[in-house]
């Protein structure tokens, strides 16, 4: 026994090694690329071009920041995408926290049905639609603006609806049905229990749905390069691309990485403060499917 004990240590202790390795390994592959982003973003040509790739900065030119947000108008994209992130979020955060609402608590013919169409919708390539998208927002007198832009992105386009609808489909199925019975019991309307008892205790998976959501729409590209033709209404990820082919035959790698950098701070910062809510929301959603 004692020396089944003995001879069971170290390779016990070298898995538990190799389990500690592995985060190790991948927290390095993830956080390198961001931090080279920056420190590239801080160089002029030469310092890019002639130094190796993880030389340190030096001098810091902090001007890249300020010639891409001023003369590359980068400052109007990021303006724009704020605005139609934001919208989206809300609007398709409304529809899939009472959608999911009904479809999990309440009974009801086709409810089966309806919840397949929009887990299947999912798996629809958003390509497919863009030619029905552009038709309908010109019917609409929507097409080439932020608003219209926002209601593709908020109906599902990019596929934010169907994942809410899915994920907290599921959250919802979670919480004790003896909530409701009591709210009932208290004279609670529908509408009363939803708001009041059902939104607030939701709030860790509608967190997690609207960060998800919001950085799907922040970094969407295909619908905003075909839906938006004016270059004042340019998106982040349009604009980003637009820099890169204006500068055809010498290429200012500083300031078109301080570009890259302005559109990851705002998705750094937001997992940075609701990484609790984002990790609980999954965890609780997750619990009933």
């Amino acid at each position: 026994m004692a020396g089944t004990s003995a001879a069971g240590k170290p390779a016990h202790g070298f898995a538990k090694a190799l389990v500690r390795l592995f985060p190790l390994v991948w927290s390095i592959l993830v956080i390198y690329p961001v931090l080279w982003t920056f420190f590239t973003s801080l160089k002029d040509n030469p310092q890019v071009l002639q130094g190796k790739p993880w030389d340190l900065p030096s001098p810091l030119i902090f001007e890249n920041y300020a010639n891409v947000w001023s003369r590359a108008h980068f400052g109007d994209y990021f303006v724009n995408s704020a605005l139609v992130t934001t919208g989206s979020t809300l609007l398709s955060l409304a529809m899939a926290a009472t959608t999911a609402y009904v479809l999990a608590r309440y009974e009801f013919k086709g409810r089966g049905a309806l919840y397949f169409i929009y887990v299947a919708s999912m798996m629809i390539p958003t390509i497919l639609g863009l030619i029905p998208l552009v038709f309908l927002l010109n019917t609409l007198q929507l097409s080439n603006s932020l608003l219209g832009l926002t209601l593709v992105y908020s109906v599902g386009a990019v596929g934010i609806l169907p994942f809410g609808v899915f994920f907290l489909v599921g959250f919802y199925k979670s919480l004790p049905k003896e909530l409701e019975e009591a709210a009932t019991i208290d004279g609670c309307s529908y509408f009363g229990t939803f708001f009041r008892i059902m939104l607030p205790l939701s709030k860790p998976g509608l967190v997690t749905v609207a960060i998800m959501n919001a950085l799907t729409v922040w970094n969407e590209y295909i619908m905003a390069t075909v839906l938006i033709n004016d270059p004042t209404k340019y998106t982040v990820p349009v604009g980003i691309a637009i820099m890169q082919g204006e500068m055809q035959y010498r290429t200012e790698w500083g300031p078109l990485f301080a570009g890259l950098a302005i559109s990851m701070i705002p998705v750094i910062i937001a997992y940075s403060l609701f990484q609790r809510q984002i990790t609980g929301g999954l965890t609780a959603g997750a619990l009933k499917g």
